[in-house]
């Protein structure tokens, strides 16, 4: 095996760097378990457990494989009694959910009528290059006047149509806004959906389905004392790069109920990434005091004593979770990220930083009826140590179960290079290799059909997102990967100082992608690179 990007160090001597290095960002410590500043709520909040567990509403497509959507403001009740402006994909938060099939192709045309530029990734996708949702590869509003704030940046007027082959395994997927500079705040206010792909080998399994299967999509959110959504104000300066469309401002923020903070560009201080230097109150990341599940505070809903499909989604900005059932009980995690688990894995409790995803099973017959099942972060104290509840209202017939043997996921290839890749602040700035993002210029080119091992290292609390290609986790500092690792990935969490090897493998299509640091505020802080499969 070759190796490249290394920097000529032994493992034994990059971890001794590791260990005597400062952290660069103020209060932190290598033990934390957060990964992000606390942004309290003024508006008045809700006791938990007494709003009900929405479901999205599923995409419908307007002719066979085609499916048109389109992201507009909207008004929401998410606090009761309150109303909170949304961005939404129609409009909706969450936005609606993709049922797609392995081996049938989709189009999605996306319509901008936002007061912004978008980019729509979907997360976990295998998808050609020009769909992937590049971060400057942007979908324009009307009365938007173009004005390229980055190299190579591209404009779609209006609409852009987004082609999904479908070529993957079952999985669970999510969709997001992408944009350079500005994911975080656009995400934050609504941008977000799931998409679900399905397979014949997934449709054998006696798993739970229909009513029982529930996809979550977790986040945290902090709201204004009018139920308008909060967050920092992270911009100094308005953008260079775009004039805003008549009846906005001068930051193309639409004004009356919505994000507090301007929706600048590079700001006075001048690196790429709005958020400008290090030593704000937010650098490390936003965390809310509201834990959403598809779009509801603190959630509730009824169960049977049977088992459920849980989709567990973290789509927070930074917030990480550790989740527990009490008063007690067991998730059977059946796939992550990319598709199916070859076994199932029982776990007591599941960490899930932004982005990932878990598939579970949970058997609520272990409880009696009217018991209250609740879901927990025990990663927090106060309103954010909940997420959200079930209770048991009856016994019912139930032919599902786990079987021993889930799928036969794609066999470890053999990998012909490992390359470094290290996550850090450096000279006030959030790097990988100690470089800030600039689109375009690749930090690697592997080749379509081979695997890599890419050594993943960084200061702080980074999950790292690889687009388009999946991996798998081989080790932890040198040790086995913990059981919550198990099969193909795309998004690993990798903790203050420490040392992740992840074996990558490049299938489906040539191109620039990206890797980047899923804490959001930290993507918008220039913490991404490009790769070029060739």
């Amino acid at each position: 095996m070759s190796r490249a990007g290394a920097g000529g160090f032994s493992r034994r001597a990059f971890l001794g760097v590791l260990g005597g290095a400062g952290l660069g960002v103020a209060g932190c410590r290598a033990t934390d378990e957060v990964a992000g500043q606390l942004l309290r709520s003024g508006a008045r909040l809700p006791r938990p457990f007494t709003v009900p567990l929405p479901i999205p509403d599923v995409a419908r497509p307007v002719s066979p494989g085609r499916y048109e959507v389109t992201q507009r403001v909207a008004a929401a009740e998410i606090l009761p009694g309150l109303r909170t402006e949304v961005w939404g994909y129609d409009g909706t938060f969450p936005g609606p959910t993709f049922e797609l099939r392995r081996g049938e192709p989709v189009t999605v045309s996306v319509r901008n009528e936002l007061p912004v530029p978008t980019s729509t990734h979907l997360h976990g996708g295998v998808t050609p290059p020009g769909s992937d949702g590049y971060p400057t590869d942007l979908v324009m509003p009307a009365g938007l006047t173009p004005r390229p704030a980055h190299p190579g940046e591209v404009h779609h007027p209006l609409v852009k149509e987004y082609r999904y082959p479908v070529g993957q395994r079952a999985a669970t997927l999510w969709y997001h806004d992408h944009r350079m500079d500005f994911t975080a705040p656009q995400v934050w206010r609504g941008l977000a959906g799931m998409a679900l792909v399905r397979d014949e080998e997934e449709d054998a399994l006696p798993l739970p389905r229909g009513e029982r299967e529930l996809p979550l999509m977790i986040c945290d959110r902090a709201f204004e004392e009018d139920g308008s959504f909060r967050y920092p104000q992270p911009f100094d300066a308005p953008s260079p790069g775009h004039a805003p469309p008549s009846g906005h401002d001068a930051h193309g923020v639409s004004g009356a109920n919505g994000v507090t903070g301007t929706d600048g560009g590079h700001g006075r201080h001048g690196p790429p990434g709005g958020w400008g230097r290090l030593g704000g109150d937010y650098m490390e990341g936003v965390e809310g005091d509201v834990i959403l599940v598809n779009g509801a505070p603190w959630p509730v809903a009824e169960v049977t004593a049977t088992r459920y499909r849980l989709r567990l989604l973290n789509a927070s900005n930074a917030r990480r979770y550790l989740l527990r059932l009490t008063p007690g009980g067991r998730f059977t995690q059946i796939g992550s990220d990319s598709g199916l688990l070859a076994a199932p894995v029982a776990h007591d409790e599941i960490p899930i930083s932004p982005g990932e995803r878990y598939d579970v099973v949970v058997d609520f017959s272990a409880y009696p009826v009217g018991t209250a099942v609740t879901l927990v972060n025990a990663l927090a104290g106060g309103p954010a140590g909940n997420v959200m509840r079930f209770v048991v209202t009856r016994r019912a017939p139930d032919d599902s179960r786990v079987p021993a043997v889930l799928s036969r996921p794609p066999q470890r290839p053999r990998p012909v290079v490992t390359r470094l890749f290290d996550f850090r602040a450096t000279d006030g700035a959030w790097t990988i290799n100690g470089q800030r993002y600039r689109p375009g210029v690749p930090l690697a080119r592997p080749r379509l059909g081979t695997a890599e091992v890419w050594r993943l290292t960084g200061d702080f609390r980074h999950p790292v997102h690889v687009h388009l290609a999946h991996f798998q986790v081989l080790a932890r500092n040198g040790r086995p990967p913990a059981a919550t690792d198990a099969g193909w990935k795309d998004t690993v969490d990798v903790r203050p100082y420490e040392v992740v090897d992840v074996l990558v493998r490049f299938d489906g299509h040539r191109g620039t992608y990206m890797l980047h640091c899923h804490n959001l505020e930290h993507e918008d802080m220039a913490m991404m690179a490009d790769f070029e499969v060739i």
